[in-house]
């Protein structure tokens, strides 16, 4: 899954001049405009572009995903674009390659989307995501990834646990509680699971919250599918719910309200809901840890290396495992 030709480049050697090269190098003509935008996972800049609308460059994190990986999320965003789904597919260059390597670093560009952050209280906002998801789950049932990984409890729930053990990140104070506690999780995510069944896995987004997706008049533009996987559809729809369980059963009647419009929807997978959450929460301590020698990570998270932390993490998978054990949400 890992291609490592770029691990030897780090971030600290990505300077302005490297990225406007590279944008130059494809034939544009940059203006000296560079902005860095929020993301801590790749590197992601708007590019200023002479005479014409800014460009968006994403500069992949060495050593995370192979080139065959990367080729997937972008032809999957191709594909939704072809089906008129609102979106930001990498843009070709004249060979007609959308990855490109300089100086060490595998990077896309991509068109600017404008928009503001969607209204997820509302039922109309909600029913109109629901419409749109379903026809990304449409679109990424055609086929099965070949490079990308399932969203599943081994790689999102038992190797997290292992590394965080492993790395001896947890305070050792805390470890034996945390231990406990994250055990007694998984066993949960595994309960929720089984009850679940075997459901269908397809590409999803992965990381469908608020902030990958910019919302317009003419409804939401979906970015960042830098986290695509295959695994259940829910997994796209549980980050829009929030509040509590009345609030969440209602927004859910509402996102279902659209997503059934153009897709039917396996009741079962509402088992997953709390699990997925879940196996998130443990994915989340872990990817901060996997990123604790990128200099960004420490500035951005302060309170991780904390033992505030990781008592509020034991409290909050307590949680966790009493919510997996409650029935699962049902569409108000």
């Amino acid at each position: 899954m890992v291609n490592n030709s770029g691990a030897a480049a780090s971030y600290r050697d990505l300077t302005p001049d490297l990225i406007l090269d590279a944008v130059d190098g494809l034939g544009f003509r940059t203006d000296g405009r560079l902005l860095a935008l929020n993301s801590y996972e790749n590197r992601v800049y708007q590019i200023g572009i002479e005479d014409a609308a800014p460009l968006i460059a994403k500069f992949y994190r060495p050593g995370r995903w192979s080139d065959e990986a990367i080729m997937e999320e972008h032809r999957f965003a191709a594909e939704l674009a072809e089906a008129e789904i609102p979106c930001a597919p990498a843009l070709a260059g004249e060979d007609g390659r959308t990855l490109h390597e300089h100086g060490g670093f595998r990077f896309a560009l991509f068109a600017r989307l404008r928009g503001r952050a969607p209204e997820l209280a509302d039922r109309a906002t909600l029913e109109w995501m629901g419409r749109f998801l379903a026809r990304i789950h449409v679109v990424g049932s055609q086929r099965a990834f070949a490079a990308r990984p399932t969203i599943d409890i081994a790689s999102f729930g038992e190797e997290p646990r292992e590394f965080l053990l492993q790395a001896h990140f947890v305070p050792p104070d805390l470890e034996a509680a945390w231990r406990s506690i994250v055990d007694l999780a998984l066993d949960a995510v595994r309960r929720c699971f089984a009850r679940a069944g075997d459901v269908a896995s397809l590409r999803l987004h992965g990381d469908c919250h608020a902030g990958n997706v910019l919302w317009t008049d003419d409804g939401p533009q979906f970015v960042d599918f830098d986290d695509s996987r295959m695994g259940p559809a829910v997994q796209d729809l549980w980050m829009l719910l929030s509040g509590e369980r009345d609030d969440m059963q209602r927004q859910l009647g509402w996102v279902l309200a659209g997503y059934e419009q153009f897709r039917d929807f396996d009741d079962r997978e509402l088992h997953l809901v709390e699990a997925l959450r879940t196996l998130r929460l443990i994915h989340y301590s872990a990817w901060i840890a996997r990123r604790w020698d990128d200099p960004a990570f420490p500035v951005a998270f302060p309170w991780f290396d904390t033992p505030r932390y990781w008592q509020d993490r034991i409290l909050e998978l307590r949680e966790q495992v009493a919510l997996m054990d409650e029935p699962p949400l049902r569409p108000a």
